[in-house]
């Protein structure tokens, strides 16, 4: 079969043919419908070789932490799916057993890093192939009659704004407002997710024109360029009390400190993005009673939700199809920042 690999450090990735994988015992086969490009693998990617072996990543590795397919083939003792069923994948993988786990929560898995599971596409093979192969049945979500290639990306760029946001809920009511940073592959799912779920005034933040038309166009109600003045005018807007939910899907060096600038008193801080940024923050220096939090994708029982939103008509992702043979094309346009929305790679 045709798989998108990752086979050399600081190398694009390439199209090789590798064979179909069997699935042993409580595993299942997937014949793969669609796989989503994300930022994180633009990101393992660039890492050093150090940095790479260091954090346990095996070369070669089929790229895609985003999946959906058909069920293929079904190993000894899956009984909870069929072949034929249409499914996305749950990428954090977790060991099942440990108390997280136990709630669904297995992004948060305790025993994940000894064990050495690691999600597929980070760590274990992933989408970005003709066939995929998923140890347990638990990390699998009926997909029913949604199509693949518009919500495929729902597994993450979906998810992990969902799990984001829905921790601030409480401070989002009627007369709040809700800044979003970064109105891409995450943040113009997260401006849908707070529309559909809150009664806060949503403000959103970019670097270009064009990227502030996507939010306007998936419903934010301000919409403002990423620069020096952007903090002043969101504390114009808030009328000098600032933001009561700040969610930053880029997580770079000039927007996490401008996160923290416009978070106003008991409101919530939440880096999604891995752009390698920080800031240094205590008493003074940021709101009273506000919370920073850095949360990593979400639980199995919030993926549903997610796609019963979808399902709901509450949101639709933003999708360009490439075909497997022009993948590393896929993550040549991430990194040039040319995608609208997200890329998704149709084998």
């Amino acid at each position: 079969m045709k798989a998108l690999r990752y086979t050399a450090i600081g190398q694009a990735p390439e199209v090789v043919d590798i064979p179909v994988p069997t699935p042993g015992p409580g595993q299942i086969l997937l014949k793969v419908t669609a796989g989503g490009v994300c930022h994180s693998d633009d990101y393992v990617m660039g890492l050093s070789e150090e940095e790479y072996t260091g954090a346990g990543y095996p070369l070669p590795m089929t790229l895609g932490h985003e999946g959906a397919g058909i069920v293929h083939e079904l190993g000894e003792g899956v009984e909870t799916v069929k072949v034929g069923d249409a499914v996305a994948v749950y990428g954090p993988w977790g060991c099942g057993y440990c108390h997280n786990c136990s709630q669904g929560h297995e992004n948060y898995c305790t025993n994940a890093a000894a064990l050495g599971i690691t999600p597929p596409g980070l760590g274990t093979d992933g989408s970005m192939a003709e066939y995929m192969l998923v140890d347990d049945a638990r990390h699998l979500v009926p997909l029913g009659d949604l199509d693949p290639i518009k919500n495929v990306s729902l597994t993450d760029a979906g998810l992990t704004p969902y799990h984001a946001i829905k921790r601030s809920l409480p401070k989002l009511g009627a007369g709040t407002f809700a800044v979003v940073i970064g109105t891409g592959g995450l943040g113009h799912v997260g401006i849908q997710i707070l529309k559909a779920l809150s009664g806060a005034t949503v403000i959103a933040l970019d670097v270009s024109d064009e990227k502030l038309e996507l939010a306007k166009h998936v419903g934010a109600d301000v919409t403002l360029i990423s620069d020096a003045s952007a903090a002043e005018k969101i504390r114009e807007i808030t009328g000098g009390l600032g933001a009561n939910a700040v969610f930053d899907f880029v997580g770079a060096k000039p927007t996490i400190p401008l996160a923290v600038s416009v978070a106003g008193i008991d409101s919530d801080v939440t880096i999604v993005g891995i752009g390698g940024g920080d800031v240094n923050f205590g008493f003074g220096t940021i709101a009273y009673d506000a919370a920073v939090r850095v949360p990593y994708w979400g639980s199995r029982s919030e993926l549903i939700e997610v796609l019963d939103l979808a399902r709901a008509g509450k949101i639709d992702v933003e999708v360009q199809e490439y075909s497997l043979d022009d993948g590393a094309r896929a993550y040549a346009d991430l990194a040039a920042s040319t995608i609208r929305g997200r890329a998704v790679i149709v084998p």
